[in-house]
Order: structure tokens, then sequence, then C-alpha cells
């Protein structure tokens, strides 16, 4: 039986993977077993292959993306696709809500989704028939955003999506601008649909028009504009940048298809209704004498490996289910795959590469060569025995920009035969199965920390610690001991900015697809150096960028120092807000206030206590109770008693409680309560609350509370306030791949 390489690894699969029944009880067994779900639902056409599918399966050398590791096999009415593109929004009232409506119908499925925004008119604009002004792109993106938040309300895995916007369009500005409020669009990533036209305005300092349709609406410096995307994404980590006529130019299918729109974390463009099916190659599985003179990757397993997982996911698009039937079509009219890698930094350094280097980028580059090679022989063998995709043109197919690098015989091979694949490469966010594999690193980004502290919570209550740590560094650990780390280990708080983007470009050659890929910069980076960024990744030939600089609305990612140093249990924020690491313990005594609140609509009065704990001489709120005889109310007061109490108990600006309770609204009707109308007794009960914090002090009066809480997070020793995981609550949220991602129990908010 096989054992995982990490506890956290058999608590990922345990939590997310494995096969249960509806009450809990496991089905598989094993992860052997799961492996064997996997590979038996894939050969289900084809039987004879599934002693083959299990093997590369076997030992983590090959693996699917989560939807299909968690869903194939299962009987379960969910899609094996990760994300979607979804159709073009029409620029009508009717249009735009039919949109909505598939968007919602796929997300309640688990998929991700993108849109392109450009196509509804700006704001202001006329509206024909109506005598009304348009409202704008903007305020129907805060309508996906409400339905986002609801499909999650209602259990559905974390919605993800992706907006973009052309660079061109009027409202480009506010665009660019949305993130910098706190609370608006968090269900959003966001990217600015970059031209190569405007690439050249910016570089030569000219003119640039923002226009919708034949009408130009205002014209300015593009090279001002060009700042405004840096400097947001300087301030707010967004919005990202798509390259999206290098998208458009390199497509395989630029003969069939038009793309304005990636999946959420961006390493699939895809056009309307477009899906992706996602899976990695593990590399680290693959080197042979790791740190020895001999290492090398196995390049014969390679591409076997390659092989057989391009006809796994050839499977895929026949055995999954899919939201919509237009998506059903697209998938199988082209047929498109994104076999990617992860583990890729632990490959390097276990052939004593340094990540970053010329000779790492050198290495990344054949590695993804040969990848592209024989994926794309594995399609054409495919094609021989199932037949190309049905859209399918050889002259035009061979005539893009992707397949003009590609060796001579492998496009003779595609002209004779065909392909059954339309595109094949991706490098895709693969945080939770890489914890899953033993924590290799992530995709192709470099080791994030060598190792962290990780604190379980035990079936007693109690919590332990353990240590998690980076495959390639227990692999070193297990050879050699505490001998120290050679100079080539590098890791994500370490690299240059520049060293980011030469791997990313290195990669991008061999990618007919795209990928997704963090630039960590450090906090102090300036605005011209940051700005160079990105134009490095342009001028080497990256389809996108995106870049995580630490800043006041998402917070730090966490450092973690190499010896495992443990965060402060309390430490002073800015201002008097203090942050804590963990729930601090009861003491024996709380002062507090008893509040008595009478509902029109109840017989009986509900009773509020908020008990403070005093820190560095200020009150705050430490917890509440929620107390009433009548028992229509007695579940939720007692599961809102709980939850707010674990938020103030957290620590950081916990006022925005206040606001979220405030607003909401209770169908039924609210009551008018001391001349003021109170949508909700939730609404009536955050009054409370704001009322008792103002009178401790500690928010300066009513509507003061903030309405997110974006800096209520740990601090760590010497550091600023980084994000705790909204699934485990643990501090170890990192953004990667240009999604947020903990490294403990592998929640994304890209899925």
């Amino acid at each position: 039986m096989t054992r995982f390489a990490a506890p956290i690894a058999e608590q990922i699969w345990d939590m997310k993977y494995r096969l249960k029944e509806a009450e809990g009880a496991p089905l598989d067994k094993s992860v052997e077993d799961t492996w064997r779900r996997i590979a038996r639902s894939l050969a289900e056409s084809e039987p004879d292959q599934e002693s083959r599918f299990f093997e590369a399966l076997e030992d983590f050398k090959f693996l699917p993306a989560g939807r299909i590791t968690a869903g194939a096999g299962t009987a379960r009415n969910v899609t094996l696709f990760n994300c979607f593109v979804m159709g073009t929004i029409p620029d009508s009232m009717g249009g735009i809500f039919d949109m909505l409506k598939e968007a919602a119908l796929t997300m309640q499925q688990g998929g991700g989704i993108g849109y392109d925004f450009s196509t509804i008119r700006p704001r202001g604009a006329d509206v024909l028939g109506v005598a009304a002004d348009a409202s704008g792109p903007l305020s129907f993106m805060d309508v996906w955003d409400a339905m986002c938040r609801t499909i999650m309300s209602a259990g559905s895995r974390r919605g993800a999506m992706m907006a973009t916007m052309r660079c061109d369009h009027p409202d480009i500005e506010d665009f660019i601008t949305a993130k910098s409020d706190a609370a608006r669009l968090r269900m959003f990533n966001m990217s600015v649909l970059v031209t190569d036209a405007f690439m050249e305005a910016v570089k030569a300092d000219g003119p640039w028009d923002l226009a919708f349709g034949d009408k130009v609406y205002h014209t300015l410096p593009a090279r001002d504009l060009w700042n405004k995307i840096m400097q947001a994404t300087y301030d707010y980590a967004e919005p990202g940048v798509i390259f999206i006529d290098r998208i458009n130019q390199a497509n395989n299918l630029a003969y069939c298809e038009t793309i304005a729109a990636t999946n959420p974390c961006g390493e699939q463009p895809l056009p309307p209704y477009g899906a992706c099916l996602l899976g990695s190659i593990n590399l680290a599985r693959l080197v042979t004498d790791p740190f020895e003179d001999a290492a090398a990757l196995n390049a014969d397993a390679l591409s076997e490996l390659v092989a057989t997982a391009v006809r796994m996911m050839d499977n895929v698009v026949d055995a999954s289910k899919f939201p919509l039937e237009a998506q059903a079509q697209e998938a199988r009219a082209k047929r498109r795959i994104g076999l990617g890698v992860t583990g890729l930094a632990d490959a390097l350094l276990m052939l004593g590469l340094r990540y970053g280097s010329d000779e790492a980028a050198a290495q990344t580059e054949a590695w993804m060569k040969q990848i592209a090679r024989d994926a794309y022989l594995a399609s054409v063998d495919l094609a021989k025995e199932k037949g190309a995709f049905p859209l399918f043109d050889a002259d035009a197919f061979l005539a893009s920009g992707a397949m003009q690098a590609m060796d001579e015989d492998v496009r003779d091979a595609i002209r004779e035969h065909g392909i059954r694949n339309a595109l094949l490469t991706s490098i895709a966010p693969t945080g939770t199965i890489s914890l899953y594999a033993g924590n290799v690193s992530s995709g192709i980004e470099p080791v994030f920390a060598y190792a962290y502290t990780r604190k379980v919570l035990q079936k007693d209550g109690t919590r332990t610690e353990e240590e998690v740590v980076d495959y390639a560094v227990q692999m070193w650990r297990d050879k050699f001991g505490d001998r120290e780390l050679p100079d080539y280990f590098v890791n994500a708080q370490t690299l240059a900015p520049a060293d980011h983007v030469k791997m990313q470009a290195a990669a991008q050659k061999w990618v007919d697809s795209s990928i997704s890929k963090t630039i960590n910069c450090p906090e102090d980076i300036s605005f011209e150096a940051f700005k160079d960024v990105y134009m490095q990744a342009y001028e080497s030939g990256c389809k996108g960028c995106t870049t995580y600089r630490p800043n006041d609305v998402t917070g730090s990612v966490l450092s973690v120092s190499e010896d495992s140093e443990k965060v402060a249990e309390v430490d002073r924020g800015q201002g008097d807000v203090v942050y804590i690491s963990e729930p601090l313990d009861r003491p024996q005594e709380l002062d507090g206030s008893t509040y008595k609140l009478k509902w029109p609509d109840s017989e009986h009065a509900i009773y509020i206590t908020i008990n403070d704990l005093i820190v560095g001489g200020h009150r705050r709120p430490f917890e509440v109770f929620i107390n009433s005889k009548n028992m229509e109310h007695f579940a939720w007061t007692v599961a809102l008693t709980r939850m707010i109490s674990a938020v103030f108990r957290r620590g950081g600006d916990v006022s925005f409680v206040v606001e979220e309770l405030k607003a909401v609204f209770d169908p039924r009707g609210g009551a008018w309560m001391q001349g003021k109308y109170v949508p909700s007794i939730l609404a009536a009960i955050g009054g409370v609350i704001e009322k008792h914090m103002i009178a401790t002090g500690f928010i300066a009066g009513e509507g003061m509370g903030l309405k997110s809480d974006p800096t209520a997070e740990v601090v760590n020793l010497g550091q600023r306030p980084g994000p705790a995981c909204p699934s485990c609550g643990q501090y170890t949220m990192q953004m990667l791949e240009g999604c947020m991602t903990c490294s403990s129990c592998g929640h994304s908010k890209c899925g």
C-alpha cells in the first residue's frame, strides 16, 4: 500500500478526493482505490487501457486536476472540467440576464467562469427606445458578484470568476480601479486585455482612443492609461494583464475562433463556451539519482507518461457531464486539453540548478519542448485510431503561429493523419494536488518555503504542530541529514522578479495555451522597476503577466522563516487594532454588558450579552451571547453566537461584523424601531453590537464599521498582516499561480 509522503498529503486526499458515502463512510479504502476508480472510469470505452492508466496515476506521477480526481467514477452529476469561458454577453438587458442565468447554472455544478465585459456599452451611453443612459459594464459585474456570493452561500464550491475588459473600452479606467474598494467585486479576478497596438502606443508615448462601436468617447495618452493599470496592480495586485493579440495570433484554432477571455486563473484562454480540462505531469517523481552528479530526468519515462496522460484526458472529454449543452458541443468539436507540469522547481533542485538561472530556464524550455512534442505525437496517434477533432483543417491548423516552431516531422505527421486535440498544453495552478502529491513545488512556481509549521486540530479539541516540508528539501534531509542546503536552493521570497519572468517565458515557448504564474515582487520595489516587470513579460513572449506585491487591500503573503519560526501570539498592528495568530484563551472573568432587544413580531425579547477583553489598555469585543425564550430562534441564535464570537477572538478590526449584519434584509419585511427602519432582526442585532462598540470606544460612531475586513489578519514577527485561510483558518495563504492558495488545506480562491 502506498504511503503518503507527508501527513498533510493524506489529509488532503481524505478531505477532497476520497470517495465516501453520503454519511461519510469511505468507499476508497486507500489511495490505490482512488487511482483504480479514476483509471476504470476513464478506460470505460477502452478497458484494455485501465492498467496503463493506473500505472500513470500510481506514485503520483500523473496528477489529473482535482475535479477529475474527485469526480471520475463516482456517478455524481458533476463536471470533470475545471473552468469555462461563458458565451459572449449581448449588449441588451435580456441578453445580459440570460448570460447571468448560464453563469449561475455553471457555477452551481462547480465550474469557475470567465467573461469578457467589453461587449456591454459604457456608462452614460444612450439606451435607445427607453430614453435612459446605460449603467455600464461595472454595474453588471456587481450583479455577477452578488450571484456568485449567493451560489456560495447555497453550499456550492467556492465561486471563481475572471472578468476581462479591452484596453480601448470607454469604461476601462473604472475597471482598472474597481478593486481599490476592498469590499467590491471580491468574487472576481480581473485582467485587462492589452493589444499590440496599445503596447506600441505606450512605447511611443502616443494617443489612445477609448471607443465603443464607431464612437470615440475619449482620447488620452497611452502611457497615462498604462501607468493607471500599473499603479492599480502595484497598489492592489489587480488587474492582471493579458496580451490578447498574442494569444489569438498563436492560437492553433485562429481560423475558427476568437478569444476574448480566460478561465479564472488565466492559464486557459478560451472562446465563448470553451472549457478547460487540466492535468499535470509530476516532474519531481521522474528524476533519477537526485542531488548526485548523474542526476537526470528520465526522458523515456516522461514520453511514456505524456502519451498516457493525453489518452486519459482525451477520454475525459467524452466521459464528462457539462452544465450547458453549448459547452459540451464546444468541447467535443475541438477536444482541447491542458496538460501541464508540477514539481518543476523541485526537479531543478534535484539536478543542482538554481530556479531563475539561465541554466534552469534552458532546462525548463527543453523539458517543455519534449512534453509538447510527445503530446502532439500522442494526439496524432489517437487521430489515427479515433479520428481528428471535428473542426480540424490541416492547412489552417499548420499555418497557425504556434505550429511554426514545431519540428517538421511532427508537422508532417499532423498533415498526413490529423490530430485528435486542437490544443494540448497548459500550466495550471496545482496548489491542492501538489500538496496531495507530497508537497511538491506547485506548477512552474519556485519553492514557496522550505518548511513551515502547521497547527492541526485533533479530535479531542487540542492542537498539535506538524512540520510541512517541501518535497525536494525532505529528500535532501533523508539523503544528507542536517547538511546545509546548497546555494542553488532558492525560494519565492528571495527571487528577483526578473528571474520569475525568465522562467515563465522559457516555458511559454512550448505551451500552446497559457500559464498561470505569480511573479512575487518585494514590497519596496520601486514603481519604475515594477513597470519593467510587465514590459519584460511582453518583450519576452509571455501571454500575460500577474504580479503580487504586499499591499493594504489584499494583505501580505505569510512570510515563513527557514527555521519555521512561530508567529507572535499577540502583536500590535496598525493604530490600535490588535492582530492575533490564534484565538486567545478565555479569562476567568470578563467585563461586559447585556442589552434587551424587543422585535415587534416576537412574543419574547432577545437578550444580547457582549463581553470585552482589555488588550494594551483598550477594550475590544471578545464574545457574544444571544438568548431568548422564543424557541423559534434557538438554532440560529446559537449559530450566530458561535460564529460572531469566533470572529471576535481572531482579532483585527472586527467592526465589519456590524455592517454585514445591518445589511441583512428579511423578505417578509422589517420593522420601525426608535424612528428608524430596520430591515431584519439580524440587522437589529447588528445595531446593538454597534451601539456597544461605540460605547467602549472600539469604533468612533454609527456607520464607522468596515464593510469588509481586509486587515484583520495575522502579523508575523517583524511582518505586516497576512491573510488567514477562509476554509481552515490557518495563516498559510500564499499567492500562487495567480490565486490566493492555502498551503495547509489546499483551499484556493480559484478552485
